[in-house]
């Protein structure tokens, strides 16, 4: 069974939406929030979550999928095992934050 793991950078990024949805609309919208990410990460050894390449401007390989206003960033690991290396809002600026927390 393939095993999904957090990376550092995904962490802290699921750390920042669980504290901004939380103030914004509640402690029970963010707990449900972040339930339904995990639920998605379950998803992708099966492809039932659609996930694309991550393109080339970026310099590394690895895929992505939309989550609502996030885009989950992952990657097979060498042990066969997925790795979500990081969370971003579709308002980020992509290549800048993902280079950051790629290389983290």
């Amino acid at each position: 069974m393939t095993a999904i793991l957090v990376q550092a950078a995904a962490s802290r990024r699921l750390d920042e939406i669980y504290r901004f949805t939380r103030t914004q609309w509640g402690e029970a919208q963010a707990d449900r929030y972040i339930q339904e990410l995990f639920d998605s990460f379950s998803e992708i050894p099966t492809h039932a979550k659609l996930s694309r390449p991550i393109p080339a401007e970026f310099g590394v390989s690895g895929c992505f999928y939309c989550f609502r206003k996030h885009i989950v960033y992952w990657k097979r690991l060498r042990d066969g095992n997925i790795g979500i290396v990081t969370i971003l809002h579709e308002r980020m600026h992509q290549i800048e934050r993902f280079g950051e927390d790629f290389t983290t």
